[in-house]
């Protein structure tokens, strides 16, 4: 190709009318059109998968709002980076600032946008591959509107492809034919840059071929010949093992490869655990996404059946942290053996989970008087902590009173399970409750 611009970006949509998919968003009468359309522009954070048009729609939104436009990337940037932005700021400007993978921001940086998004100073879009009620801190989501991004459908990566090959200056040289397109949907994964770097792959590959010959055979003067291009399935694969990494820590493969480390140690098997480790390790994953997964794992799926696994995989964490890529490697390994290896437990997990249930059943039952705190003499005379009995004061240092809110007394959430821990864990509280809870 003569030119250097990837093709992803060559062809960028410019209008709302061009950008494919996310039509629940932008289609008529949909929000972000009707907000665009109504000059209401507003902070907000995009959420969804690489390649489906967040930086596309942030540009987009800026030119139709006619604001001046800047982007900086979390990955590399800092609150100085963020702070020369503002410098640019002036009363009419009212400028947008889209900031890509905006959860990689830790709190004093995603802090230092707070006052300038209140007053209104900016208009920020945030761009986020993670869970932004997990990634983005409380105060600067309250003040931004979240838009879920969805992956790309095959009509549209389809539609994309075709215009891509008829009307981009490069490829539209050629005579590009889609003959299959299982392969490129499949290794796309919904992923548009993904599927247009692919195909530009190929089609610079297939051109080049031709180069000498064309060189050769071809007179003064004369122009060079449309060159056919069939791409089929085959063709498709033979480029993408030459030149694509089969683990894309942005893409498709990223969840569904940390999804097959999780099952092989939630299956207990560590050879398909260390197995999958090593790919997401090659492919260059971050090493503290995959110590944050097992942290999750520990507390989810093994729990009490193995307190320690929890304590380890927290280690891990420290550790890979402080030691960083390639000896983290062995400390990952180490604790996804562990883990697998591990005897497995989600009582825990499911306890929670029913608490929550219950709550949002239930509502605010009122505490017991009997364990609720009576720190004034108004408290103690109405009856607030009347007849707690002090655990420690009884043999064995249980009293057996009752904790749970009038309505739900002997509700079960936590059932300890028959492994390792827990079978200990089960076997005493069976004899202290002697049949409340547990037979």
């Amino acid at each position: 190709m003569s030119s250097l611009i990837p093709l992803a970006e060559r062809i960028r949509p410019e209008s709302l009318d061009r950008i494919a998919g996310q039509k629940h968003l932008v289609g008529p009468g949909k929000p972000l059109r009707i907000a665009l359309e109504r000059k209401n522009v507003h902070s907000m954070i995009f959420w969804g998968p690489p390649g489906v048009g967040k930086t596309t729609l942030a540009r987009i939104i800026a030119k139709t709002a006619n604001r001046p436009f800047f982007q900086i990337s979390a990955i590399n940037a800092g609150v100085k980076d963020i702070r020369n932005v503002f410098e640019k700021i002036t009363p009419d400007s009212k400028p947008v600032l889209f900031i890509d993978e905006i959860h990689r921001f830790n709190k004093s940086q995603q802090d230092a946008l707070l006052g300038v998004v209140e007053k209104g100073d900016i208009i920020l879009i945030g761009a986020t591959t993670e869970n932004p009620s997990f990634e983005v801190i409380s105060a600067l989501l309250s003040r931004c509107q979240v838009y879920i991004l969805e992956p790309l459908g095959k009509d549209e990566l389809i539609q994309l492809a075709e215009f891509a090959c008829a009307n981009d200056e490069s490829l539209s040289k050629h005579q590009i034919i889609l003959k299959e397109n299982s392969a490129l949907l499949r290794l796309s994964g919904g992923d548009a840059r993904k599927l247009l770097n692919l195909l530009e792959i190929i089609v610079e590959g297939e051109t080049g071929k031709h180069v000498l010959t064309v060189s050769s055979e071809k007179g003064v003067g004369e122009r060079e010949p449309k060159i056919e291009i069939l791409i089929d399935d085959k063709l498709v694969m033979h480029y993408a093992t030459q030149k694509l990494a089969m683990y894309d820590k942005n893409g498709e493969y990223h969840y569904d490869i940390i999804s097959a480390l999780i099952k092989s140690m939630r299956g207990s098997d560590p050879n398909g655990a260390v197995y999958w480790l090593a790919r997401m390790i090659e492919g260059g994953e971050d090493p503290l996404f995959i110590a944050r997964r097992m942290i999750i794992f520990s507390s989810e799926d093994i729990g009490n059946a193995n307190p320690n696994a929890l304590l380890l995989a927290t280690s891990c964490f420290e550790a890979v942290n402080k030691i960083g890529y390639p000896e983290a490697r062995i400390i990952l390994s180490q604790t996804a053996v562990y883990l697998a290896s591990s005897p497995k437990s989600n009582a825990s997990y499911m306890a929670i989970e029913k608490a929550i249930e219950k709550v949002k059943e239930k509502g605010d039952l009122p505490v017991p008087l009997h364990i609720r705190n009576a720190p004034t003499k108004l408290m103690k005379e109405i009856g607030y902590g009347k007849n707690y009995q002090y655990d420690h004061s009884r043999e064995g240092n249980f009293a057996g009173q009752e904790f749970l809110p009038e309505g739900l007394e002997k509700t079960v959430f936590y059932e300890p399970g028959e492994m390792g821990s827990e079978k200990a864990i089960r076997e005493r509280l069976v004899a202290l409750w002697k049949g409340k809870y547990y037979k």
